[in-house]
């Protein structure tokens, strides 16, 4: 994240239901439109840059050109436009695996997912399917649905009604607790899925690649799913492809079925083009934006720390980290200082409110690991229910100041996240000049590599074999030979 000041993420979404990844059938004709209209370039253009905001921003680097070739490429198979500049196309500077499309030809996939892959096939096949949705029209399909998930959840349902009365608990959804990234990946329907994954392998076979591709795609996918299932006690909560396509593995064979029943006898992976391409790009956490490890956030530029509660997930976005669990949600976040935490916290609920301004109330004051820090509870109502939403802000000196908004069953005001707001610390020099990022590295295997040696040259302590074997599609029983090219991923 890169924090900039703000209450958190956006509610951009909630204009939108988007795509994600999965597989494919070809029996029956599928209905898609036939042009971006100038209504969905004019929407996609006004919601590009807040998707950015909660993606991490766009990616740049090479790889970033390379993607938009490609999904240019791609993208004009769908028949929506044949001009490649009607599609813009972005490598999201996010540690987490996802890909989604929105109306008016814009098309995202992050660089985590793009570590995935192995060649420019299954780059296309991601993108092709996220096409796909959109010409299928599912989003639109699904945008009441939408809607209506993104404030019906136990904790955010109650916020929906009312805050000081019906005036702003929209705003303190919206502005509060970011609920855009968990819009992008509501699930489709499994034909829906079906349909994306059919005008995928349909793109892929008239841009001339291996149909095949997206078949292999999911297989690394199940691969990952496998794994992160395995890599027990991280407390990182994702709008992960794997979590918004049920079952990947089951699917695989089914996309290689209709793979082979596709007229095309092109080849095509372009996997030395890709690799090339792949080299060097951020691998996990990009520390400019905080980093998450296990259940504990830590920011080398801001010097701040903080655990989340056992149980509990998170998400970094672009300018807010958002925590996730079943007593509650929170996420902190930063906002302009005067030097007053009292001034600072009514501050934030006023925001949250709509502007509309918070009732007179203590403010309760206390010091955390040697930090100035005040917090205040307020009850939201609505007409079934009532929830506490709490500000808690500590100050940093300098001007700085940075908060949790926490929201929580009415009665429990901090309660879940009591060890959380304890938990925020200063990193000293060292430890934040310590935080170091991790990138994908290509390199050629020489006489005598196995995958257990290539294994112990990746950047991480848990899991280097399965880490290794996952990121370069491989089996446990894989033997390589000189001159393969495999990715690792270093310091």
């Amino acid at each position: 994240m890169n924090w900039k000041i703000s209450l958190g993420c956006t509610g951009a979404a909630l204009a939108v239901a988007l795509s994600a990844p999965a597989v494919i059938g070809q029996q029956r004709a599928i209905r898609t439109v036939s042009s971006i209209s100038a209504q969905e370039k004019a929407s996609g253009a006004k919601q590009h840059p807040e998707l950015l905001k909660e993606f991490g921003g766009a990616y740049v680097g090479p790889q970033a050109k390379y993607v938009e070739g490609v999904g240019r490429r791609i993208a004009v198979q769908s028949g929506l436009s044949n001009a490649q500049g009607d599609f813009t196309v972005t490598l999201l500077n996010s540690p987490v695996n996802n890909a989604f499309a929105i109306p008016g030809g814009y098309v995202y996939v992050t660089r985590q997912l793009m570590a995935l892959m192995n060649d420019e096939a299954e780059l296309a096949g991601v993108l092709g399917h996220e096409v796909g949705h959109v010409a299928a029209q599912h989003g639109q399909r699904r945008q009441k649905a939408a809607q209506r998930n993104a404030i019906g959840g136990a904790l955010l349902g109650a916020l929906a009604g009312a805050f000081l009365g019906d005036s702003g608990l929209a705003g303190l959804v919206q502005k509060g607790i970011g609920t855009g990234s968990q819009l992008l990946t509501l699930k489709f329907s499994r034909s829906q899925e079906y349909e994306a994954d059919d005008l995928g392998i349909r793109y892929l076979a008239s841009g001339g690649y291996d149909p095949r591709a997206l078949s292999d795609m999911l297989a690394s996918l199940a691969a990952q799913s496998n794994l992160d299932a395995q890599v027990a006690g991280n407390a990182r909560s994702t709008p992960e492809w794997a979590s918004t396509h049920p079952d990947p593995a089951s699917r695989v064979s089914r996309a290689a079925e209709v793979a082979s029943a596709t007229r095309s006898t092109s080849k095509v992976r372009n996997r030395d083009a890709f690799l090339n391409a792949l080299d060097g790009v951020l691998y996990g956490d990009d520390p400019k934006q905080g980093v998450i490890d296990g259940n504990r956030f830590r920011h080398p530029d801001l010097r701040v720390a903080f655990a989340a509660p056992s149980g509990f997930g998170m998400e970094n976005g672009s300018d807010a980290v958002s925590i996730t669990g079943a007593g509650g949600q929170a996420q902190f976040s930063a906002a302009a200082y005067s030097g007053n935490l009292a001034t600072y916290i009514n501050s934030v609920f006023a925001k949250l409110g709509g502007g509309d301004g918070v009732p007179e109330g203590e403010v309760s004051r206390t010091t955390v690991n040697g930090l100035p820090a005040a917090w205040r509870t307020v009850r939201a109502t609505s007409q079934s229910s009532q929830v506490d939403a709490t500000v808690f802000a500590y100050e940093f000196g300098d001007g700085k100041a940075y908060h949790f908004l926490l929201l929580t069953p009415a009665g429990k005001g901090i309660g879940p996240f009591t060890s959380m707001v304890q938990s925020v610390q200063r990193l000293s020099t060292q430890e934040a000049a310590a935080i170091k990022p991790r990138r994908v590295q290509v390199v050629t295997v020489k006489a005598g590599d196995t995958v257990q040696s290539m294994a112990r040259r990746m950047a991480y302590s848990d899991y280097p074999l399965e880490r290794f074997l996952t990121i370069n599609a491989l089996t446990s029983g894989a033997t390589l030979r000189p001159g393969q090219r495999v990715k690792i991923v270093s310091w």
